[in-house]
């Protein structure tokens, strides 16, 4: 038996002071799955650079405010707290913006696509 309890961790604490570059935690990591603490404060993609990613993603913006490019939507897409997007595998992507003026704290959840469609 297990003498290990329940750790609570909150997402809006512990956040750095300082942050010379993004900030990625992984919060759980297993090969169908990766969930990741994200925290930008005025970050961006380097300019021409896109992720092209073989997972798909579900992002939600916990707080501060985002705004992000995808290579084959016209529009720019803003994100605020509570505001949440899924990307596909390869739908490429990248961050236009985050809050310089506060910590931009994301969940990013890292996903296999299933091979075939889910039944209804």
């Amino acid at each position: 038996m297990s003498s290990a309890f329940p750790m609570i961790q909150n997402l809006s604490q512990n956040l750095p002071r300082q942050l010379p570059e993004e900030v990625i935690q992984s919060l759980i990591d297993t090969p169908h799955v990766r969930i990741e603490r994200i925290i930008s404060h005025g970050h961006s993609s380097p300019p021409g650079f896109w992720y092209d990613q073989t997972r798909a993603e579900f992002v939600v913006v916990l707080s501060g405010a985002a705004h992000i490019k995808i290579e084959a939507h016209p529009e720019l897409l803003v994100l605020q707290p509570g505001d949440c997007l899924t990307l596909l595998p390869h739908q490429r992507h990248r961050v236009e913006w985050t809050d310089p003026e506060q910590p931009t704290v994301w969940l990013a959840v890292h996903f296999d696509q299933p091979q075939s469609p889910l039944p209804t």
